[in-house]
Formats: structure tokens, C-alpha cells, sequence
């Protein structure tokens, strides 16, 4: 810093303020001061602002799995609001693994993260309470905390599958197949139940082979799927859970010989370029991890003896074709 001074012809404490962009300083300044700084290769010593501030300027994200598309624009959201806030991302995924979740949280707090936001895979996060209290600001998305009060931004999961399965109702549908992730996962449990909501909404009694909960593996889907389509009376449409149950059940339909409906959970890449064009319920997914990582700067900047909040951001019907295929029969 003596020698960025002195090549900027300034005090010490003028530099100080144009590096931590501090009031008081004279556009003219700031460029001459940025100019000996980038001139000499000048880098911020952030182990010595650790000490001052005792923050790391860094924030930790736990996704389920970096290369699900659904985490993609999730995770840039989370990015960009970081970055607005002059905070660096650290990401990684705990493949749905409650230890290794555990592992890579505990991880980002031992390198002194300011805060984590965590897609969990754990239905107990009590391990978590020692950072809390230590003040790393903790914000779960996508599904909540287990056993612990917390910040969470959810989707309406039910509320979007009850309009998806209304959706196919209302073009004819009565036997209206579902296939969904594992049941002890928060967001498929919400959605078998927003299906079974809008079949009693409209008076229709589901049969138990009508309902498949269990990985998504397309294997599993494939087997699924060729029971609800066989048999006397099979199903005349289907709601597919999640985008990999979707995918596979494309792959499936379109080699069968009469016309199925389709509504997905989640909107996926080219799903408007197939034929027909798959309808689906779409999760906000930036909108997800832009209020996440807002949550969890404004905890930072102040709002830590607030309450837990819960915000729920609602889930939109995109209807393109799959989803309005009449009943063949």
C-alpha cells in the first residue's frame, strides 16, 4: 500500500478507502490510485481483513447435484447476487447423500464461509446449530431444514402439481397416472400430495397402481410406466414427478401406439421442440436462488435476530401440446 501511495501521489488512507470503495474520495483519485495499483500487481491481503473484519467475503452453496439443469440457473442466480455483494461462491453437491451434505457444510464452515445456502439432503440439520450460533447465516432452499428453525425458500410444489393433474382433468382425463422421486424427499412428498389433492377435488378415486414413488433411475420409470399402460383400463395421462421421470417417459410415449398425455414437474431444455411440445409446471429456479442468497445477505448486513422467514414462490402451468391430448377412450 506505500508503494501504490506513493506511486499515486496519495496518503496511505486515501488508498485504504478506494481499495474497500469507501466515501470521500474524488473520481480523479480513484483512477489514479487504480492506476498504481494495477501498474504494481497490487493484490487486497485477505487473511489480514479477515482479522479485521472477521468476515471472509465468501458464502458456501450445497446443491443436490451440479449437473441436474434444474441447479444451473439456480446456482448463477446465487452467484450474481454474491457477486453484487462483493462475496465469492464456493459450490458443490452432496449427490444426495445426507453425510456427504453434512461433510461438505461443515467443510465450508472450517474455511470460515460467512454464510451457507443448502439444498439439504438430510432430514436432520441440528449439526448445523454450533455455526449458527457462531454466526455463519444459514438460508436451505428448495426443501427445509430438518429439526432446526430456519430461513427456507421453497416452491409451491402441491400447488403446482394440483394445477398440472386439474390441467389434464379438465381436457377428459379420469385415469391419470403419477410417477414421483423418493417419498421420503420433501418436494416428491408435495407433489404425490398436490395430485391426490386434485383428484379428490374432482371426485375421482385413485386406483393404488395409479401411483409409483421410488428413484428415477430410467430403468425403474420404463417398468412403471409399462404397468400403467397395460392391463384393461390404463392410464390416459400422465404426471410426471420431476424432469428425469419427464424424459424418460418422452422416450416411452413416443414409441407407443396410442396418444398419451403428459404434464412434467419442471420445465427442461428443447421440451418446446419435441413433438408434441411437453407441458409442464415450471419452478421459478433463479427466482429460488435469487431470494435465497438475498435472505441471506440481508441476514448478514444486520437482520440476524430476525425471526425465521419462509417464502414460497409459486410454481406456472406452461402448456404447449402434451398436456392436451384427449382421452383416447
Amino acid at each position: 500500500m506505500k508503494d501504490v501511495a506513493a506511486r499515486a501521489g496519495v496518503g496511505l488512507k486515501t488508498v485504504s478507502r478506494v481499495v474497500n470503495e469507501e466515501p470521500g474520495v474524488t473520481p480523479d483519485t480513484v483512477a489514479r490510485v487504480q492506476a498504481a495499483i494495477d501498474a504494481l500487481g497490487f493484490r487486497r491481503n485477505d487473511s489480514a481483513r479477515l482479522l479485521r473484519t472477521r468476515r471472509t467475503a465468501s458464502v458456501g452453496l450445497v446443491l443436490e447435484d451440479l449437473a441436474d439443469p434444474f441447479y444451473a440457473p439456480l446456482s448463477r442466480a446465487v452467484e450474481d447476487v454474491a457477486r453484487a455483494n462483493g462475496a465469492l461462491l464456493f459450490t458443490g453437491s452432496s449427490a444426495e447423500d445426507p453425510r456427504r451434505e453434512q461433510e461438505l457444510v461443515l467443510a465450508f464452515c472450517a474455511r470460515r464461509v460467512d454464510g451457507l445456502i443448502v439444498v439439504p439432503a438430510a432430514d436432520d440439520h441440528r449439526y448445523l446449530v454450533p455455526e449458527i450460533e457462531a454466526g455463519v447465516a444459514t438460508v436451505f432452499v428448495d426443501r427445509p431444514a430438518g429439526r432446526i428453525d430456519a430461513d427456507m425458500v421453497l416452491t409451491d410444489n402441491a400447488g403446482g402439481t394440483r394445477d398440472g393433474v386439474a390441467h389434464l382433468i379438465a381436457h377428459g382425463h379420469r385415469r391419470i397416472g403419477f410417477i414421483g422421486d423418493q417419498p421420503g424427499i420433501h418436494t416428491a412428498a408435495e407433489r404425490l400430495r398436490g395430485y391426490r389433492e386434485a383428484m379428490a377435488d374432482a371426485g375421482l378415486t385413485i386406483r393404488p397402481e395409479w401411483y409409483s414413488m421410488g428413484p428415477t433411475n430410467p430403468e425403474r420409470v420404463r417398468a412403471v410406466l409399462a404397468s400403467l399402460l397395460s392391463g384393461p383400463e390404463p392410464v390416459t395421462a400422465l404426471f410426471a414427478g420431476n424432469n428425469r421421470v419427464t424424459v424418460t417417459a418422452v422416450r416411452v410415449l413416443s414409441h407407443h401406439p396410442r396418444p398419451v398425455a403428459l404434464v412434467g414437474f419442471d420445465d427442461f431444455e428443447l421440451a418446446d421442440l419435441l413433438d408434441p411440445p411437453v407441458s409442464v409446471v415450471a419452478q421459478d429456479s433463479p427466482g429460488l436462488g435469487r431470494s435465497a442468497a438475498q435472505l441471506l445477505f440481508r441476514r448478514l448486513e444486520g437482520g440476524a435476530d430476525a425471526a425465521p422467514a419462509r417464502l414460497e414462490l409459486p410454481a406456472r402451468l406452461i402448456a404447449r401440446g402434451s398436456g392436451e391430448i384427449p382421452p383416447s377412450d
